[in-house]
Order: C-alpha cells, then sequence, then structure tokens
C-alpha cells in the first residue's frame, strides 16, 4: 500500500453514492443524476442502446455528418465502427507493430536533453504521445511538435453547463467557442489531416486513415474522426504519464519496485494509478428509455431524457466496492468480478475506449526509459482542470537527469 491521490477537484462530492438533481423550471436544464457508486455506474454504462453520448459536449455537435464520429455515435452504427476499428488496438497488435517505434521516439526525446540537463515532462509526453499515437491514426506528413500545438490549442474553450442543453452560454460565449474551436481545427486539417488523406488515397497503409478512406469517408468526417482521438487520445494520455512519473519520482518503494518488475508488473502498478487518478473524471449519458439501477443502498429508476453524471473518480474509489483503502494506491489489489484493473477509467459497456492497451504500453515504455536514467525531481506540477474532457492538467513537472544514461531497458 502506498500514496493517495494527487488530482483531488475542490468541493467535488463523493457521496451520496445515488443523487437525484431535478431540473429547476428553467428552459432546456435537465435532471441530472450524479452516480458515485461503482455497481451502479456500471449498469447505467452496460445499458446498451438505452443511453446516448452526452459528454464532450457531444449533444451540441451537428448531426450533418456522412458518418457519425465514433465517440459520439451509437448505437448499432456505433457497434460497427467499433468492430472495425478494434483491429488497430488488439494488445498484441499494439505490441508488435508499434514497440519499436515507440522505444526509439523515447530515446530520442530523452536524449535530447544532455547529462546535468532539465526537461519538463508534460511538454516532452505530449511531444511523445502525439507522435506515437499520431502513426496508429495516419497523421504521419507533418511536424510532430507544430500539430502538438495545434491540439492543445483545442481545449481554449469559455466555460459550459453540461446540465444545459445550449451549455449555458451567451451569445457571446458561443461566438468565442466557434472562434478558439474552428480556427485550430482549420489548421489542424490543412497542415496535418488533408495531407494525411492524400497520401493514404494514392497508397493505403495500415492505419485508421487508410481504412476511414476504404469506408468512404469524407475529408470531413475524417478531419473530425482525427480531432476524436487527437484529443481524446493523445492530450489525456500525455496527462497520465506526468501523473504517472509523478507518483513514481515521490515513492521510493514504488519507483523501484516498477523498475525491476516485468512487464506485467509494470502494467499492473500503472493500472492502479490510473485507477486512482483518471483523467477523465465525468462520463456523461442521456438516458433514452427508463434505466432501473441498484446497489446496496437502494434501487431507482432513471426517466427517459434525464442526464446520467458517472463521477468516475468517485466511483473508482468506491469504499462499498473496494473497501476503505480505494483512496490508496495498492497494485495487484482485489477488484469485484468483472471490473477493469483500470475500474472506469476507460469507460466500461458500448463505449469503453479501445485504445487502453497503446496508452498503457506507450507509458510504460517512455517510464521505463525515464526511470533508467535516474531523473531528480526539481518542481512539482500544477494541477489545473479542463472542463471539455472534466479532467486534470498537469503542467511544469520539471526533472533533471545528473548523470549520462545508464542505458534503456
Amino acid at each position: 500500500m502506498t500514496g493517495r491521490r494527487r488530482a483531488v477537484r475542490p468541493r467535488e462530492p463523493s457521496t451520496p453514492r445515488v443523487e437525484r438533481q431535478g431540473a429547476d423550471g428553467g428552459h432546456g436544464v435537465s435532471t441530472v443524476w450524479r452516480i458515485r457508486s461503482l455497481e451502479a455506474a456500471r449498469q447505467v454504462l452496460r445499458a446498451r442502446h438505452a443511453t446516448t453520448q452526452a459528454g464532450f459536449t457531444a449533444e451540441a455537435i451537428p448531426q450533418r455528418l456522412k458518418h457519425h464520429p465514433i465517440l459520439i455515435s451509437d448505437g448499432p452504427q456505433h457497434d460497427e465502427q467499433r468492430r472495425k476499428v478494434a483491429r488497430f488496438f488488439a494488445p498484441v497488435v499494439v505490441a508488435e507493430r508499434y514497440t519499436a517505434q515507440m522505444e526509439e521516439c523515447a530515446d530520442r526525446l530523452l536524449g535530447g536533453t544532455p547529462p546535468g540537463g532539465r526537461l519538463v515532462l508534460d511538454e516532452l509526453a505530449l511531444h511523445y504521445t502525439v507522435e506515437v499515437t499520431a502513426e496508429a491514426v495516419g497523421l504521419t506528413e507533418s511536424s510532430v511538435p507544430r500539430m502538438s500545438r495545434r491540439l492543445v490549442s483545442f481545449f481554449r474553450q469559455p466555460p459550459f453547463d453540461i446540465t444545459r442543453r445550449d451549455l449555458g452560454r451567451t451569445r457571446r460565449q458561443w461566438m468565442r467557442a466557434a472562434v478558439n474551436g474552428l480556427l485550430p481545427v482549420a489548421r489542424f486539417y490543412l497542415a496535418d489531416v488533408r495531407p494525411a488523406i492524400r497520401a493514404r488515397r494514392t497508397e493505403r497503409r495500415e492505419d485508421i486513415i487508410s481504412h476511414l478512406v476504404d469506408e468512404g469517408y469524407t475529408d470531413v468526417d475524417i478531419l473530425v474522426e482525427c480531432v476524436t482521438y487527437g484529443t481524446a487520445g493523445m492530450v489525456t494520455t500525455r496527462e497520465f504519464v506526468t501523473m504517472a512519473a509523478w507518483h513514481l519520482l515521490r515513492d521510493d518503494a514504488l519507483r523501484e519496485r516498477y523498475v525491476v518488475a516485468g512487464q506485467e508488473e509494470r502494467f499492473a502498478i500503472l493500472h492502479e494509478i490510473i485507477r486512482l487518478e483518471p483523467v477523465v473524471g465525468h462520463l456523461y449519458r442521456r438516458a433514452q428509455e427508463p434505466i432501473s439501477i441498484t446497489d446496496g443502498d437502494g434501487s431507482w429508476t432513471i426517466e427517459a431524457g434525464d442526464l446520467v453524471d458517472v463521477s468516475v473518480r468517485s466511483a473508482n474509489a468506491d469504499p462499498r466496492a473496494l473497501d476503505e483503502d480505494g483512496l490508496d494506491l495498492c497494485p495487484g489489489r482485489s477488484l469485484p468480478r468483472g471490473v477493469n484493473a483500470a475500474g472506469l477509467t476507460f469507460g466500461d459497456g458500448a463505449h469503453k475506449c479501445p485504445g487502453q492497451p497503446l496508452a498503457i504500453l506507450e507509458s510504460d515504455v517512455l517510464l521505463t526509459r525515464l526511470l533508467a536514467r535516474s531523473p531528480r525531481l526539481v518542481s512539482e506540477p500544477e494541477v489545473g482542470w479542463d472542463d471539455l474532457i472534466e479532467g486534470y492538467t498537469l503542467r511544469g513537472l520539471e526533472l533533471e537527469l545528473p548523470a549520462a544514461s545508464s542505458g534503456s531497458r
């Protein structure tokens, strides 16, 4: 047993386990169910075809695309999309296809800091995760550092209230959201996505953009998918790499265990860190038909039209499911039957994130190489919060590499 949670959002409640907050009578304001019970949360997320995606401002995205984005599609269309892209993220495929590239990228980026030099890990992790994931997606025809900056710019959005159909934004805020969102998307398309599409139309490769071209996706369809993979995959993995390093560097026993462990045990440590510190802290669903949920405290019926807020941070530490040590970091802990080692961090049910094997492997490759260089923690990161992904951000984790590289694993 070791350290406790570091990303704690101020004033975020952890009880009651299931709470209904009624609409206040205002126009477009939803009845909201706050689910903090692991058992009840899994029931909601596994209520196939009874809910639709409501997170990531999904309900404000126009439905005019020929192919709805995989992150926010639902029903048979979503199931078919998931089935077809699963081959790109299967654990065996990820290990065989991307390990060598991850190792080369990690060594190259870490090698850019000389002995005695310093690096800001969250900045290095951004370039690393973008380069690795871009290979799987097919965004390989442009500069990674510049693409990284373009992806980060997507998050400069005004605040919103997801319980309101209009997100609670004023006309001025919607105008600012359009400018802050559309300009970066246009730059991303022109500099990164369009060149990749053109290259794949000429010669197919084993990546997602080639698959989308074969499926008849338009350039706009492919752009939206790339934005999804870029923001929901690359940028969030950056936060986890930084968080995992923070835990390992602040806990001598955990770090020593990680450095000498085999891959299976290292993966168990990473899964436990991300269970404790989920990057995306809330998942939202809109009920399309009544959903019955139960846990040890009672039973409830969520009505059609209600908004469901699954609090991943609370559910992942639910004391009824994980005993009273749910906020401790205990690699290899016993979990309820059928619960992923990462809890609900990667979701559950129809919208479970297919990129879990890629995220864990790429994190492990970079962290093993980083720790082999015996870094010294110079300054701890500042914890911030992003409304779009309902998750934490870590900035300014500075490290010093005090000696020449001692080699890589």
